[in-house]
């Protein structure tokens, strides 16, 4: 007797496979997608039944059952609610398809029999969209109940009520739907069918480590994506009486994500339609109504009609579903997706960042800092040269023609161009973000740089931000100095990969003829900018008459979590610019976010656990295959009721542990993970060729006997910062976490702040000009130290001048004043200053809490030329509290960095928690190996100390250190440079009046010296008992240590340095210069 036709007693249903008559035999070959499978399971899945649920407690239709289904897939687990209505679709789905398709190899007279019939020649009779709904089933068995139309009569027991114990129908339907999905899971072929991996919901992206958990998808109506050519165009719902859709609605898979929402063309496909990258919403809406949600739903005017819309940053996408249920479904997964910890992209962290303080289990964090251009620079070259998938790059400025090693005649292939060019040959995607200029005011030219990169391989893609005619964004820049390679590492600080960056630690003035700096690298913006970049292998400037300008910066390397995080920023900014610039430009593809993925304790601990497995799923995998070709019309069974007593129950339910893929995060819990990082970092540990690999020194750390220019490699705790805005990378929120980060710190600190950065520029409480508060938080910090009668030292080292064009009293450098009112301002000149604040207070000793530096250097043009001296331009980002905290990024202190609405700007806050013993204020100290190590480099090169001389700096605050060494090494080479070159900034010029002078009798002297009077006399004239003498300068300037100098506080002292109403700054707002 036919299955159909068996007669179901009075008890329990059972259920068993559907053997029908007209059963097609079918081969699984049938279910592969072309001539090669394009498979998105590459080992079988499991399926566990967690449980069975009725719509209500007194039906015991088994029709009407829901199964909670539990699947796993390696380290991936996801949760499922199905209805009994849509296994039977799925079933007859597969069943349909495959009898089509074994029709569809016959001969073309079948086809067209078959047409006539009316069933067609489509490859799958059974689309993704007519599959069973949950609103469209009755929530209560009726007689329309068993009428329903179902795709064959043979399915109709499972429709006929049955009488029963209730609970015995749950549990033996429990067992048969275990036995089916076990069935039809055990094959290869038919597990990665487009029906199997539909009711799955899986994807190509589903189980790609790198993107994180696996969520929710499904497909959903869009309208607001360009038109998709498809075979198929379906519309947004079921029903076929009303045109209540155009044709601006499509069908789209879309995938959730715990960072983003994206949209794909089909689950099988892996390029981008849309993205929705998560970040950090509003407190409220504005309009009292409260809370601001990622996803809600929309109330449609049409009751057939049920959407909901997604709105982040400045994007809102309204979004389509068949059913009211599966609109519900979507709205509460992507909104606890955005606040899923540890990440919760939706809400803010510490200091209101975008992203949650890493390292704080074993993650794999970790940071190692570089000390000027060549160390770092070399890093980042080697790095480039290990790229295995892609690079992020964006900066301020960038110059392809950049050599990053050195002397560059010997190192041709580690021009910027060459090393990107060859990476692209091997297939490394590298996109490079460029700040678009407003030309009239710089000159760094990055048409030319984006023409360059462009022209290199199709594999480097380019875009330039803002547009400032559409933005309507002309003063303010995108900042940011980022090198990412393969999410693996991440380079952040102060350096540009442009010209005049790289620099030793000799800061060398001169360089002829050249070896270090070619051409337009030998850069000295004080005196003359590039007006033209089609030669830059041609010198902008005379080597014989004019120093370049030395180059002091920070820059530090990030692995782990947080170098994900930054990656995450650079995408961020990646995909607006890319709607903003090219939304219809098929060669800039949108980016998607890689995620910092826990795996659950129980895929193992260790990364050859994981090995294992894979090997082991692999060799299963293989044996399946061949197994599952001897299959049949059995791979796909129909569960139909049977005989109670004819169940085997003895090998009861196969099941997993049930673990919650939401890992807890919190101190306590977190030995129960691990992060797939550890295996990237086991990965990188054995590059034995990474030069930076070269450098570290495992645990130990800068001892008292060396100082390098390359910090160890340690584990610390990192959070990355910023400031971003709408106008800079399409945020709702302006975040300046930076800035909190600044200010929190230092009201923290215990014993010294240690600041370099470019500028220094900040405001008092009251200040209603200048907004940003790290002046009131040192101000706050110190009074609170005196107070206490404690040992507090504050050390700021600045650019001695801006390094723009012009000489001080120079018509056209005006820009140069005017930044140099706004430091005084904030320094020492009237009533907004801290000096001036603090000297009422605390009267002289206000040096014992803070003081100002810059640095210089000096050395001859060439040999047998002239004595040159130059400052050493300050362009590090960089606060170290206590020797246990390092704050290295790209922001300046003035407004435009700080503050989150003008550039945009990115750093890392980075904690130690590896420690040494030392002494801090004459007391046992722990100091960090990170920010110690940092330090103790930073002050043998200001100071010039050998490596037995380091010890005496190891305590930074204590007299012996603060003022023997560190404020009296600054002030005597003051003075020795103020003997031989008295050049400019000096605390003995008070007027422009004075320039005027010094720069006309300097001239009339020597025939020729600098803008900033950088020219030593050939003898220097000097007294001794009434006799003159004619001294070598080079043997006066052999007492000077290091390049620390004292800040010229006095300097300009009687001038109002701010812009005239006949110089075009003027007209300018104030903003552009703070």
């Amino acid at each position: 007797m036919p299955a159909s036709d068996q007669h179901i007693p009075t008890g329990c249903p059972r259920y068993v496979q559907m053997l029908s008559e007209q059963s097609t035999i079918f081969s699984p070959r049938s279910f592969r997608q072309g001539s090669e499978p394009t498979w998105i399971f590459e080992e079988l899945p499991k399926a566990t039944i967690i449980s069975v649920s009725r719509p209500d407690v007194g039906d015991i239709t088994p029709m009407l059952l829901s199964y909670t289904i539990e699947f796993q897939y390696r380290q991936f687990k996801w949760r499922l609610l199905k209805k009994a209505s849509q296994v039977i679709y799925l079933h007859f789905a597969l069943k349909k398809r495959a009898f089509i398709e074994e029709i569809n190899e016959k001969q073309e007279q079948v086809k067209e029999w078959l047409q006539n019939l009316g069933i067609g020649d489509h490859t799958t009779v059974v689309q993704d969209d007519d599959e069973a709904d949950d609103d469209a089933l009755p929530l209560h068995h009726d007689e329309s109940a068993k009428n329903r139309d179902v795709p064959s009569s043979a399915a109709l027991p499972i429709i006929r009520p049955a009488l029963g114990r209730q609970h015995s129908i749950s549990d033996r339907s429990k067992v048969a739907m275990q036995g089916y999905l076990n069935h039809f899971l055990g094959n290869m072929d038919i597990a990665n069918s487009r029906e199997v991996c539909k009711f799955l919901e899986v994807s190509k992206l589903s189980f790609s480590p790198e993107y994180g958990q696996k969520l929710k998808e499904d497909y959903v109506m869009v309208k607001h994506l360009p038109k998709i050519q498809k075979d198929d165009d379906r519309k947004c719902c079921a029903c076929p009486w009303f045109n209540c859709c155009n044709d601006n609605w499509q069908k789209v898979w879309a995938v959730l994500k715990p960072g983003f929402l994206t949209f794909l063309e089909d689950p099988f496909d892996t390029k981008l339609l849309d993205i929705i990258v998560f970040d950090v919403l509003p407190a409220s809406d504005g309009n009292g109504d409260g809370r601001v949600f990622l996803a809600e739903e929309v109330k449609e005017r049409n009751p057939l009609r049920y959407s909901f819309k997604v709105s982040c940053g400045n994007r809102s996408i309204k979004l389509r579903t068949r059913s009211n249920a599966k609109a519900r479904d979507w709205v509460a997964a992507i909104n606890d997706a955005g606040l899923r910890p540890p990440e919760g992209w939706c809400h803010l962290h510490r200091f209101g960042s975008f992203a949650p303080p890493r390292g704080l289990t074993e993650d794999g964090s970790q940071a190692q800092w570089f000390v000027d251009g060549e160390a770092a620079f070399e890093a980042i070259a080697s790095s480039i040269e290990e790229a295995k998938s892609e690079i992020f790059i964006t900066d301020w400025w960038l110059c392809p023609e950049l050599y990053l090693r050195r002397p560059f005649h010997a190192h041709g292939s580690s021009r910027l161009d060459a090393l990107l060019e060859a990476k692209a040959k091997q297939g490394v995607q590298i996109y490079v973000l460029l700040y678009k200029e407003v030309a009239l005011a710089l000159k760094i030219n990055s048409v030319y740089s984006k023409q360059k990169l462009l022209n290199i391989h199709e594999n480097v893609r380019v875009l330039r931000s803002p547009d400032h005619f559409s933005a309507g964004v002309y003063l303010w820049s995108h900042h940011e100095k980022l090198v990412i390679i393969d999410y693996r590492v991440c380079f952040i600080g102060g350096l540009d990969l442009c010209f005049g960056r790289y620099d030793t630690v000799e800061h060398k003035v001169g360089d002829y003829p050249p070896l270090i700096w070619p051409g337009k690298d030998y850069y000295n913006p004080r005196e003359s900018e590039p007006n033209s970049w089609i030669d830059t292998m041609k010198d902008e400037l005379d080597r014989g008459k004019y120093p370049r300008m030395p180059w002091h910066d920070v820059h530090c390397a990030i692995w782990g979590p947080p170098c994900r995080d930054i990656a995450r920023h650079f995408v961020q900014r990646w995909n607006f610019a890319k709607r903003s610039k090219a939304p219809n430009e098929r060669a800039i593809p949108l980016l998607m976010p890689q995620h910092h993925m826990v795996i659950p304790h129980y895929m193992g601990s260790r990364d050859e656990e994981i090995e294992t497995e894979s090997k082991k799923a692999e060799d299963k995998h293989k044996r399946q295959e061949s197994f599952s070709s001897r299959s049949s019309y059995q791979d796909i069974p129909l569960l139909l009721p049977q005989e109670a007593d004819e169940l085997d129950t003895t090998n009861g339910i196969p099941t997993l542990n049930a673990v919650d893929t939401t890992q807890s995060h919190s101190n306590q819990q977190s030995t129960a993970t691990m992060s797939l990082d550890a295996a990237a970092q086991s990965e990188m540990q054995s590059l034995n060729n990474e030069w930076w690999e070269t450098q570290e020194r495992g645990d130990q750390v800068v001892s008292a006997e060396e100082a390098g220019q390359v910090g160890p490699r340690i584990p610390c705790r990192c959070q990355i910062i910023r400031s971003v805005g709408p106008w800079s990378a399409g945020t709702s929120q302006t975040e300046e976490s930076i800035h909190n980060a600044y200010c929190s710190l230092i009201e923290k600190a215990e014993y010294f702040v240690y600041i370099e950065n470019q500028f220094f520029i900040s405001g008092l409480s009251g200040d209603e000009i200048i907004r940003n508060r790290v002046l009131e938080a040192l101000y706050r910090r110190i009074m609170r130290a005196y107070k206490e009668q404690k040992c507090f030292r504050v050390i700021v080292v600045i650019p001695l001048l801006p390094g723009f064009q012009g000489g001080v009293d120079d018509s056209g450098a005006a820009s140069v004043r005017a930044i140099m009112h706004w430091q005084f301002r904030t320094i020492c000149r009237g009533q907004h200053s801290i000096l001036h604040y603090l000297y009422d207070l605390l009267g002289p000793k206000t040096c014992d809490y803070i003081s100002f530096y810059g640095l210089r250097s000096y050395g001859k043009l060439f040999d047998g030329g002239p004595v040159a001296t130059s400052q050493v331009y300050v362009h590090s980002k960089l606060m170290i509290i206590d020797d246990c905290v390092a704050l290295i990024g790209s922001a300046n202190i003035n407004d435009r960095s700080l503050i989150g609405s003008r550039d945009s700007e990115i750093g890392v806050l980075i904690e130690d928690k590896e420690f040494l013993d030392t002494s801090m204020d004459g007391k046992p100290w722990k100091a960090g190996k990170f920010a110690f190590s940092l330090r103790l480099s930073l002050w043998s090169e200001h100071l010039g100390l050998h490596a037995g001389q380091i010890s005496q700096i190891h305590d930074p605050v204590v007299d012996e250190t603060y003022k023997n060494i560190w404020m009296a090494t600054a002030k005597t080479n003051s003075m020795i440079y103020q003997d031989v070159f008295a050049c400019i900034p000096n605390d003995f010029m008070h007027s422009r009046v004075a320039i005027r002078q010094s720069i006309s009798y300097w001239k009339e002297k020597l025939g020729h010296t600098t803008i900033d009077l950088g020219i030593a006399p050939k003898k220097l004239e000097s007294y001794q008992n009434g006799v003159a003498k004619a001294d070598d300068p080079m043997e006066r300037l052999e007492a000077v240590h290091g390049h620390l100098v004292t800040f010229p506080l006095d300097f300009m002292r009687q001038e109002d340095l701010r812009p005239v109403f006949n110089e075009s700054e003027f007209y300018a707002s104030s903003q552009v210069f703070h």
